[in-house]
């Protein structure tokens, strides 16, 4: 392995235990093993180096993501899908924690990143018809098909988002997989929602 990638290694760790503001590029060294040269030549800056190593970040977190909804049980019925779902999503807290840390810090840095928000654009739009196929039968029709991914997708996406944010401040709180799925069914099933 080159310079290139035990700096994008060690920038990956760095992110992981001190985040973007907090990682200086000495950091980076350290762990990496490389030089400060070495990060000018192959990245140009620090800030282009962390931006990378949290792009390659986004693609493992949608590997790992994919990897554990391909293990749902596309027989089961719609209720055993959603449990299966949510558990599997929330059991990627313990066993992958580090890339589900960086992937939700990448959220605030995309703000500043144009790359980093083109690859967390694409993660999510990937992510929404992953989601939004996996609960319901798309109509034919492809611009039907499209909004209905939109709009289901994007809610599976904001719930999704909201439960990383919640077991990356408070997994002592966080609602686990059974509790999502009791939730929605709540809300599907209540004659008396607020007004």
């Amino acid at each position: 392995m080159g310079h290139r990638e035990d700096l994008l290694d060690g920038a990956a760790d760095c992110l992981y235990q001190k985040g973007f503001g907090r990682t200086t590029a000495r950091d980076v060294v350290a762990v990496s093993g490389t030089n400060l040269a070495s990060i000018g030549y192959h990245f140009g800056s620090k800030e282009a180096l962390l931006t990378e190593a949290a792009v390659r970040a986004t693609g493992k977190w949608a590997d790992t993501l994919d990897g554990a909804l391909a293990r749902v049980d596309p027989a089961g019925s719609p209720q055993e899908r959603v449990e299966q779902t949510w558990r599997a999503i929330v059991d990627l807290h313990d066993t992958d924690r580090k890339t589900w840390v960086t992937y939700v810090e990448s959220l605030a840095e995309a703000a500043r990143s144009p790359r980093l928000q083109e690859a967390l654009v694409g993660a999510q739009h990937e992510m929404r018809e992953e989601l939004a196929s996996m609960f319901h039968a798309l109509p034919e029709d492809p611009a039907e098909a499209d909004h209905r991914t939109r709009v289901l997708g994007g809610l599976y996406q904001a719930l999704l988002t909201g439960l990383m944010v919640q077991w990356t401040v408070d997994p002592e709180n966080a609602p686990t997989g059974p509790e999502i799925a009791e939730a929605l069914g709540m809300l599907v099933n209540s004659p008396e929602l607020v007004r």
